[in-house]
């Protein structure tokens, strides 16, 4: 029970909820152990009154009213009436309170649980996969609902309801009592055994769950890809295989619910006929009289809903508590980039990267070594170098999405690690490599970067992106969906529309993060005389594998091996004749050819 201490908060928030509901679930097993009271006074006043044959009226219709035995029945049978509509009544407001309470505490854990994912940092989610992170927000948190609500009120049900059946079987018969009860310790055994074997089970079924709910969400993000190798029948040949051990889980789980509820009707089968043997003799000998026996009948009754449901109640509170272990392991995850309280002024600051070193944890990969550099504000600086040169961890690291192994990041001498990450992540613009595009309209995601829906200030982005005029060939133009990740546009089209992002808002850092491979040279070159007028007040680190079009940049960084090997304008790397003029006569060929 360790694993639910951190929903604590959550019953404290809904406390007079939940205390309502338990006092409503008193209030309703009163009125309902009383009943089978009412139903013994009633029974005994009838059979005396047939037994008594020298005092009997004969019943007529025309004198019902005023018949010896409905006026002692009268007030037996409205007391049974009174108990059973504020049995009902209570039961009502009880449901209520505990299962309306346990929707709120699941609206409250989702978010927290939500919140909490967008605090951890990239090394968490390279860790885990998209799919697990919606089974625990989604199925197990619906099951953290059930024991938060049906379980947790049919467990306080049942924990009031036996007390007053065993004190009030007891007063009226202690022999008829353990005849009841003699089937007990076998049922707690059962408990211990099956609640064991569920805590198992329910742990292995969501495992199975997160990882077909993993490679779905894979298999539909990349049905591109798919469709291209023809590999729609392996696809579905293994997820048939992974869904046939999630189904054989899941029935093996389903067999001992299935075989539980059969062992529950039968010790219940026991008490009834121990009773009935028991009570039928003692009622032949005179020891008590037929109410009592029929009381009893109803007490077992009475317990054999609450009681019956016992494994159904343990399981769902064992699967629940299963679901919340799984949860807790996110929620206990601290990350490891944590926001500080330092501001800064990314239009005066200077950016400086002194002997920086990097290396990626998962893979081992030395990604930066001891690099150095001064980026002025105000001034516009290009990144080159070939593929796995460090270039987009540079702009990682500029952004803290991870924490550097040695060295210093300072803006405006002060430390990246020391800053308030929320004002200085939204000074910048950022273009990233991969284009991420939500299934939304363009405009919006256009916007989605700055609180803004200003029409002119999304129209100005995308002619300086060079993609205005095709949005406006559109149907639906600013308004239309691109699909889910982008998927009706092209990888051209769809970088331009993040470069538009990068710039609405007025950031006062731009990096543009190699997002013109997707567009051809002259557009590119289209792309970035546009900017100089967006830039102006603006510093700028574009990131790119391209260099016939950095004439005009205020300096160049030339990176090779996770080292800067060269750096300065164009024209002076040119004469260096290094990396960089090689790189340029070959993109220059390329582009003649």
């Amino acid at each position: 029970m360790k694993e639910l201490r951190s929903l604590k908060k959550y019953i404290w928030k809904y406390k007079y909820q939940i205390l309502i509901g338990f006092s409503c679930i008193l209030l309703t097993n009163y009125f309902l152990v009383y009943i089978p009271e009412d139903i013994k006074k009633s029974t005994n006043l009838v059979v005396d009154y047939l037994s008594d044959t020298q005092n009997q009226v004969p019943l007529s219709s025309s004198s019902i009213f005023d018949h010896p035995l409905f006026n002692k029945l009268g007030f037996q049978v409205s007391l049974i009436f009174i108990h059973a509509i504020l049995q009902g009544l209570f039961l009502f407001v009880t449901r209520q309170k505990i299962i309306v309470s346990s929707r709120k505490i699941e609206y409250d854990l989702k978010n927290t649980l939500y919140q909490h994912y967008q605090i951890l940092d990239a090394n968490f989610y390279k860790r885990n996969n998209t799919g697990d992170l919606m089974s625990r927000i989604t199925e197990d948190l619906g099951r953290v609902r059930e024991l938060m609500g049906p379980a947790l009120m049919y467990m306080l049900n049942t924990s009031v309801l036996l007390p007053m059946v065993i004190y009030n079987m007891f007063k009226a018969n202690h022999i008829l009592t353990y005849c009841v009860l003699i089937p007990f310790p076998i049922l707690v055994i059962s408990i211990y055994y099956v609640n064991k074997l569920v805590d198992e089970k329910s742990e292995k079924i969501q495992e199975k769950l997160s990882e077909l709910t993993s490679f779905a969400q894979e298999t539909f993000s990349g049905i591109r890809v798919v469709k291209s190798y023809v590999r729609e029948n392996n696809i579905t040949n293994y997820f048939a295989i992974e869904c046939e051990e999630y189904k054989e889980r899941s029935l093996a789980l389903t067999k001992i619910d299935a075989l539980w509820f059969p062992i529950i009707v039968l010790l219940i089968g026991i008490s009834n006929v121990l009773v009935l043997l028991v009570g039928g003799n003692l009622v032949m000998k005179g020891e008590i009289k037929f109410g009592t026996l029929l009381q009893f009948m109803m007490f077992v009754n009475i317990v054999t809903f609450p009681v019956s449901n016992i494994g159904w109640v343990t399981g769902m509170i064992q699967r629940g508590i299963t679901s919340m272990r799984r949860i807790n392991e996110f929620l206990n995850t601290q990350p490891n980039i944590v926001s500080s309280t330092e501001k800064v002024d990314l239009t005066k600051d200077i950016i400086e990267f002194k002997n920086v070193n990097y290396t990626y944890q998962e893979t081992g990969i030395h990604a930066l070594n001891d690099v150095s550099f001064k980026i002025p504000s105000g001034e516009k600086w290009a990144i080159v170098g070939k593929t796995g040169s460090g270039k987009s961890t540079l702009a990682e690291l500029l952004f803290r999405m991870y924490d550097i192994d040695s060295g210093a990041i300072l803006i405006g001498a002060k430390k990246i690690n020391t800053l308030d990450l929320n004002n200085y992540r939204t000074q910048i613009g950022y273009a990233p490599q991969e284009v991420f595009l939500f299934s939304d309209s363009i405009a919006q995601n256009v916007s989605f970067g700055k609180d803004t829906t200003n029409a002119k200030e999304i129209e100005d982005a995308c002619k300086m992106s060079s993609i205005d005029n095709e949005i406006k060939q559109l149907p639906q133009q600013y308004e239309t969906t691109v699909g889910e990740r982008g998927v009706t546009l092209s990888g051209g089209q769809k970088q331009r529309i993040s470069i538009a992002r990068a710039f609405v808002g007025q950031p006062k850092l731009v990096v543009l993060d190699d997002c013109l491979s997707a567009v051809d040279a002259q557009t590119e070159h289209t792309i970035l005389q546009n900017m100089e007028e967006a830039l102006t007040g603006k510093t700028a680190i574009v990131i790119t594998h391209r260099v016939f079009a950095l004439q005009d940049f205020d300096n160049i960084l030339v990176m090779h091996h996770g080292k800067i090997i060269e750096q300065g304008k164009h024209d002076i790397l040119l004469s260096q004749k290094g990396m960089y003029a090689q790189m340029y006569e070959e993109q220059m060929k390329q582009h003649q050819e």
